[in-house]
């Protein structure tokens, strides 16, 4: 069956697609004095457009080219220039104007051709240039995520565009063995075959300071580092220990999103067929590993295989605690929990809750290790050699808003005692909305001012330096118009209560005030 609504969000009305066609109409004539929250709504669509215009035509040039020092690697790279564009295509989605897809369109278009061109010297693997096929040519899922943030949300409205059903179909392609250039996946172990990958493929062996940190650069009296590096040599220094990196990790389940959109556009059951066969080995791994999803899978499919049996060893594991060069302190880098958008995008074609489940599990396992120091009730956050450790005053709660949103279970809403939104809906909170909506104004034009006082130029700025400046503030707005999540940095799909969309003007969004 194709699902109709093709455009990367969850919506209440896929619930009635079995209901009679013949559905009633209400009709609205009465005009009435519209609340203060209201007019806020609209004051904030209007206000961010405004400023994203200005942003835009401060960064980026012509051809929809960031004005930037085009480099590859993790601390800035080609995930970073999409980003600068965060939150504008829900912008559109809940009614912003028109030039605000045309906008964000022109920033994506112009970053695939603006790193497709961009080459490096050293890198072996980005020589011939940083994407292929208009995809990164290889890179982790952190940042491989964050770099596809807006183009999994395009779909919100412009699911017509032709590029971007080439694209959806290419991309998920990628990682279902289409393209035998990207042989990525092993369909007999059911793993994606390293931390990093992309449209050339797996990297099979392991990585080094050079391929996360990028080509040589002078730093100093030109750049401002987001890490706080100083100098190249630190540069490299802040990855010399992320080198474990083949075989299957967590974070590769934030590439699920790719097959989800090629499905929702063709309904086409190959692509849910993949997502849930590889989501569901994911299940079955934590199953076998007590309860805790493992950090690395080996190449022959065992749970630490690449890591000498450890099933939280590799790169951004439970046990992946490397050294700040510049400070000497340690860094507790841990991002299995990213992975949980592979359970929801399973849960969203299937309603199982086995996958959410199977998180719920990991969460009881975790804060099972509780125990007091200091007299103060403790919680771990890694897992390594000697055990349990970084032992922090909170409870491990990775995804339980979004477990509890998608299950609306009374026993998920632990954790979010405090959480201001979920009062207000709770009836708790009735000055919630007015305050939200004020607060995120006041971002927009604190932002704006803060753009007006940056004195980068194009040879001085790294691709992630505007982001900072990026006005586009969508938290209130999702939260009071649509009942949505944040998608946040994994390149989730949007999940929402309703959506809106205007009969006259044909596109998505709330229809103009009478």
């Amino acid at each position: 069956m194709r699902i109709p609504f093709s455009l990367g969000t969850l919506l209440l009305a896929c619930l009635a697609l079995n209901a009679s066609a013949a559905e009633p109409t209400i009709h609205i004539r009465t005009p009435v004095t519209p609340p203060t929250w209201a007019l806020l709504e609209r004051q904030l669509l209007d206000t961010n457009a405004a400023a994203c215009r200005r942003f835009f035509s401060r960064y980026f040039d012509e051809r929809g080219f960031l004005l930037c020092v085009e480099r590859w690697g993790g601390d800035d790279g080609p995930d970073d220039a999409p980003e600068n564009v965060g939150g504008w295509a829900q912008l559109h989605a809940l009614g912003a104007a028109d030039d605000i897809l045309t906008l964000y369109r022109k920033a994506w278009e112009g970053h695939l051709r603006q790193y497709t061109l961009a080459k490096t010297v050293e890198v072996p693997f980005a020589r011939d240039g940083m994407y292929y096929k208009e995809f990164p040519v290889m890179f982790d899922w952190q940042h491989n995520g964050e770099g596809l943030r807006l183009f999994n949300l395009q779909g919100l409205s412009d699911y017509q565009n032709i590029r971007y059903g080439h694209r959806v179909r290419r991309y998920a392609g990628f990682y279902m063995n289409e393209d035998p250039g990207a042989p990525n996946y092993d369909p007999r172990h059911k793993i994606i075959r390293s931390m990093i990958n992309g449209s050339r493929g797996p990297l099979m062996r392991q990585a080094t300071g050079l391929d996360w940190a990028g080509d040589p650069i002078d730093i100093e009296n030109r750049f401002d580092l987001g890490h706080g590096e100083r100098n190249y040599a630190e540069m490299v220094a802040h990855f010399k220990d992320y080198n474990d990196v083949v075989g299957d990790h967590p974070l590769n389940l934030i590439a699920t999103t790719l097959p989800l959109n090629a499905y929702m556009l063709t309904g086409n059951k190959k692509y849910r067929s993949w997502l849930i066969d590889y989501v569901d080995a994911w299940v079955d791994r934590m199953k076998r590993n007590g309860d805790i999803i493992p950090s690395n899978i080996g190449l022959d499919g065992t749970i630490g295989g690449e890591t000498d049996g450890k099933w939280y060893g590799g790169t951004y594991g439970w046990g992946f605690t490397v050294i700040v060069p510049q400070t000497g302190d340690l860094a507790h880098r841990n991002r299995q929990h990213w992975g949980f958008v592979g359970m929801m995008n399973a849960y969203f074609l299937t309603g199982d809750d086995k996958y959410l489940d199977a998180w719920r599990k990991q969460t009881i396992r975790v804060n099972a290790q509780k125990k007091m120091i200091d007299g103060k009730p403790m919680w771990p956050r890694m897992f390594g050699d000697d055990g349990w450790y970084n032992w922090v005053p909170q409870p491990y709660s990775y995804n339980q808003l979004e477990i509890y949103y998608l299950s609306m279970k009374p026993k998920d809403r632990q954790f979010l005692e405090n959480d201001a939104w979920l009062k207000f809906l709770d009836g708790n909170n009735d000055s919630y909305p007015e305050q939200a909506l004020r607060r995120d104004l006041a971002e927009v034009r604190r932002r704006s001012t803060a753009m007006n006082s940056d004195t980068t130029t194009p040879d001085t700025r790294l691709a992630d330096d505007p982001a900072k400046y990026n006005p586009a503030q969508v938290t209130a707005l999702r939260q009071l118009m649509v009942a949505g999540l944040d998608p946040g940095r994994r390149a989730s799909v949007w999940h929402t209560r309703l959506r809106y969309f205007d009969p006259t003007r044909r596109r998505a969004g709330i229809p103009d005030d009478c």
